[in-house]
């Protein structure tokens, strides 16, 4: 931690064990030639991808399908000031394995936006790039250094 900015890197197992806290987390994906970002929720896979349930006919799908995107993933506590961002880059492919999308179907995350079976897809991102932040020992409203 740089003890200028409070702020500590995180390695890549401390990335991946946080990330599994929490449920949605942020795609940023090029949309028309500029930045897009959405809000979705995740699980991580057995190999640290993230996997993402979706519809087959979302326009998510069309724009991430065969790119690279990142994912990113955060937790903040706004009382102590202080929380943790970690972001995955990689490529986003769809699950075309019959067998893995039936096992995916067991274990994968559940959409939040309900789509009919046969039209629900799981689109994975491949985590070749994992980078996170903590900040810890925030500063409160009137500049003092809380306690972590």
């Amino acid at each position: 931690m740089d003890a200028n900015d409070g702020f500590r890197e995180l390695d890549r197992q401390e990335c991946l064990r946080l990330m599994a806290k929490v449920p949605v987390g942020r795609i940023v994906y090029t949309r028309q030639a500029l930045p897009a970002v959405l809000p979705v929720n995740f699980c991580l896979d057995r190999d640290a991808a993230v996997l993402v349930r979706t519809s087959a006919s979302s326009e998510l799908v069309g724009a991430i399908v065969g790119a690279v995107v990142a994912f990113e993933a955060d937790a903040v506590d706004a009382g102590t000031h202080s929380g943790w961002s970690v972001v995955v880059m990689g490529p986003a492919t769809l699950v075309t394995d019959p067998a893995e999308h039936a096992r995916l179907l067991r274990t994968g995350p559940l959409s939040w936006a309900p789509a009919p079976a046969p039209q629900e897809v799981f689109v994975r991102i491949a985590p070749e790039l994992v980078t996170g932040r903590e900040l810890v020992g925030g500063r409160s409203l009137y500049g003092v250094h809380l306690p972590s």
